[in-house]
């Protein structure tokens, strides 16, 4: 197995990031197969709209016996299908291995014929990377003999302690191609816990029949005490017990309550037994998901078909999607592969095509992003799935047994994440002694200040403030003020901001607008107004929206009067005065700012009119309401509030968030947390 699905779904992700309209394509299938499982997983993904006969071409049988007939059935579908999509994934047949000669010169006639450029995909596995390099020289040469191009070489599954050497041996056989190598990852390969109830033949005693989807990595056969057993669990470990040691079963069911140990993905117990009433009544009393499978099978035998158990990609485990995600944005040169591939990026974006490219950005240069609410279920969650996906590194604040505890029962694994005791002396000293002096003239003693920096919102603050994490994600469980207070005391405003504003980043079916201010200051004043604008215009760009600046008022032009619309008026005649190259229009009634044909009669001259990217509202109640209108009535992602305006990024969360939202607003924080790196590097 080359994981070579494992590259087509990462380059698929990042191809979505740039196209409203993705395909796949597998020329050859294997018709003794059921499905093909590469293309199950393909279009699956929520950015492909495709059905599964659609993906397919021939079967391997014709490619064998009538190589004619299958090249014009492939290159008529894939005719049909490039019509319809602006990028195609193609996957080559590639079922013995690349190193098949006739399989190879079959692909390479193929992905001439389409005028497919190639990515070829190696195994590592147990190659040298003199090996490597060879057989990579003999497939580039072979699609180079038929006329078709190879722009990269990945490496899969290599030995992880070998990539640079790898790397090196391949790019000094092919100077001129892009090479990479993925170590061997053991979320991907593992089995499902699914697949190991299958082949033990076992039925689920106890547990939550989601975890049966998670990985199992690596077996533990109990066949000694409990302490001896304790000492060799490791993450997301199957043990392997005798069905009538019910001795083991408790002590087992309480490790992954504890918080202090591993977490296991499932217990199997051997031998056919029944568990004893009172010790099944104990069990269900203190944990119901881990799953406990019983089998009738021995225990060596269970041991035997566990370990001959493999795992492959599949969209039904969000761990092993999320890990091959990672996988491939921290080995594959997507950047350059995207470039050489020359791939446009689409006038339209949508919600998911936005997401994708965040998310790819914050993985970029990782930052550290302090939650303060760390033993939130729902922060639990986004935590595994955020570092699972490599997007930042985390600080979870709480005591470390209760988070990891609670993890564990969740079943998730937040074993890369840092846990901190907001009540941790060392740390509660320093940031008493800076956050006491900081606030001196307001009279704060040490003394106060040491119970104060304990309040989580404060300790997290603190932890930005004092350069331990580069931003604060919080709200989840708190008010907004509780969130926010503490950084305008401890981070304050930006050189050249008068406030601290908002802004939602507001995902339409086909594009991304900025609204602003709708979480922070109930009625600004006109300076204020234009500082939000100034301000909404910078969030824009940085996100990757060209700034063409509304202020909204219930009056276009110069129509209206009043006090409200007066204050519209000369908020825009500072934004125009203070920054010249914004382009801005004001006072503008939301329909001219959105619809060309009504900015055609209202304001024929404007360079905003009709085709706004940054709305500023006059007031919260007006911004407020109207996004939360537009994210119920149109079905907009709205990603924020987004704080803008503070010397470094902390962002607020709902009480009603769900965990994509925590998500979401973790990569913004990241982000922006990058951008603050740069703006110093640059002042530097």
């Amino acid at each position: 197995m080359t994981g070579k699905s494992m590259v087509a779904f990462g380059l698929l992700e990042a191809l979505a990031s740039r196209s409203d309209r993705v395909g796949v394509y597998r020329p050859v299938v294997k018709a003794d197969r059921a499905r093909d499982y590469a293309v199950d997983l393909l279009i699956s993904h929520p950015a492909v709209d495709q059905t599964y006969d659609d993906a397919i071409g021939v079967d391997y049988q014709l490619m064998l016996s009538d190589p004619e007939t299958a090249h014009e059935r492939i290159l008529a579908k894939h005719r049909e299908l490039a019509a319809r999509y602006s990028v195609l994934v193609v996957l080559g047949s590639d079922y013995d291995d690349l190193a098949n000669p006739t399989e190879l010169a079959f692909n390479a006639e193929v992905a001439a014929n389409m005028g497919a450029p190639v990515i070829v995909v190696l195994s590592g596995l147990d190659r040298s990377p003199d090996q490597l390099a060879a057989l990579a020289a003999v497939s580039v040469s072979e699609f180079s003999g038929h006329h078709s191009t190879s722009l990269a070489v990945v490496v899969n599954r290599a030995d992880p302690g070998s990539l640079d050497a790898v790397r090196e041996a391949v790019s000094a056989k092919l100077p001129d191609t892009l090479v990479s190598a993925i170590p061997e990852n053991p979320v991907i390969l593992a089995p499902t816990v699914q697949e190991l109830k299958d082949a033990v033949g076992g039925t689920l005693l106890q547990g939550n029949p989601e975890w049966l989807e998670r990985v199992a990595i690596g077996t533990v056969i109990a066949a000694m005490s409990l302490p001896n057993v304790l000492s060799r669990l490791t993450e997301n470990c199957t043990v392997i017990a005798p069905g009538d040691r019910y001795d083991l079963l408790p002590g087992l069911v309480m490790a992954q309550q504890s918080g202090t140990f591993p977490s296991l993905s499932s217990i199997v117990l051997t031998g056919g037994y029944d568990v004893p009433e009172e010790v099944g009544r104990l069990i269900s009393g203190v944990q119901q998901d881990l799953p406990i499978i019983t089998s009738t099978l021995s225990t060596f035998d269970t041991a035997v078909s566990i370990a001959k158990s493999r795992g492959r990609l599949t969209a039904s485990s969000p761990q092993k999607l999320d890990a091959a995600r990672r996988a491939v944005a921290e080995h594959l040169p997507i950047p350059d592969l995207l470039s050489a591939l020359e791939v446009s990026r689409s006038e339209v974006v949508t919600p998911m095509m936005f997401e994708f490219e965040l998310i790819a950005r914050a993985r970029g240069e990782k930052k550290t992003i302090v939650l303060p609410e760390g033993d939130d279920p729902r922060i639990i969650e986004a935590a595994e799935s955020l570092l699972a996906r490599g997007v930042a590194e985390l600080i979870l604040l709480g005591e470390e047994n209760t988070i990891r505890a609670k993890a564990s029962q969740l079943g998730h694994d937040i074993s890369e994440a840092r846990v901190i005791s907001p009540h941790d002396e060392e740390h509660v000293e320093r940031f008493a002694q800076e956050y006491a002096r900081l606030r001196a003239k307001k009279g704060v003693t040490l003394e106060q200040a040491r119970e104060k920096v304990q309040d989580v919102s404060y300790f997290g603050t603190m932890m930005v403030q004092m350069g331990e994490a580069d931003g604060m994600v919080s709200g989840a469980a708190h008010s907004t003020a509780h969130t926010i207070r503490p950084s305008f005391e401890i981070i304050k405003t930006k050189p050249g901001a008068q406030i601290v504003s908002s802004v939602f980043l507001m995902a339409l079916e086909d594009r991304v607008l900025v609204y602003g201010d709708c979480a922070v200051n109930p009625d600004p004043t006109a300076e204020q107004l234009a500082d939000i604008a100034a301000q909404s215009a910078a969030t824009a760009a940085q996100f990757g929206v060209q700034p063409r600046v509304a202020m909204l008022s219930y009056s276009t032009g110069t129509s209206g009067t009043g006090a409200d619309v007066d204050k519209v008026r000369e908020a825009t005649a500072l934004v125009r005065r203070n920054h010249p190259h914004l382009d801005v229009e004001g006072p503008i009634q939301y329909d001219a700012a959105v619809d060309a044909s009504v900015a055609k009669t209202k304001l024929p001259d404007s360079s905003v009119a009709g085709r706004a990217t940054v709305f500023v509202f006059p007031d919260l109640n007006t911004g407020n309401n109207t996004y939360k209108a537009v994210q119920r009535s149109a079905g907009a992602v709205a990603i924020g509030p987004v704080l803008q305006g503070l010397n470094k990024p902390v962002n607020d969360l709902s009480r009603g968030a769900l965990v994509d939202d925590i998500i979401n607003t973790v990569v913004i924080t990241a982000i922006q947390a990058q951008a603050e790196s740069d703006r110093l590097d640059a002042a530097s």
